[in-house]
């Protein structure tokens, strides 16, 4: 009698498991995430060390275009793979030290990016 209520035992776990597993695969009606759009920082290539030079955080960008190009394509990708869409923001060396003065900010990533988020807005306003 020991071993059948063992296992009537086993069996109701087993059961429960399989209840757990089935609610696990029904498919949940979510409503799909609406895509977003987000702004990403971009370098011309024939700005990039010119822009080192004026970055108060150039230690913290690749000393190359072609590496500093590698890793942005890279995110730029995570990015779309996650289904995103991006906006490229490229940034100039004439405007990007006006922007900033003008703002107050020092000419670092989260200037770069608050440029950035604030073409986006921009941009989305005129569509």
């Amino acid at each position: 009698m020991v071993k059948k209520k063992a296992l009537a035992g086993s069996g109701k776990t087993v059961a429960k498991l399989k209840e757990k597993k089935a609610v696990k695969e029904e498919p949940v009606n979510q409503p799909a995430q609406e895509p977003t759009l987000q702004a990403m920082v971009w370098y011309k290539e024939e700005h990039y060390e010119q822009l080192l030079a004026i970055f108060d955080d150039a230690e913290l960008l690749p000393p190359t275009y072609q590496a500093w190009l590698v890793r942005a394509e890279e995110k730029k990708a995570e990015v779309e793979a996650a289904g995103d869409q991006v906006m490229k923001v490229f940034i100039d060396p004439q405007t990007f030290p006006e922007w900033c003065a003008q703002k107050g900010l020092p000419k670092d990533a989260e200037a770069r990016t608050q440029l950035a988020l604030d073409v986006a807005q921009a941009r989305s306003f005129s569509l």
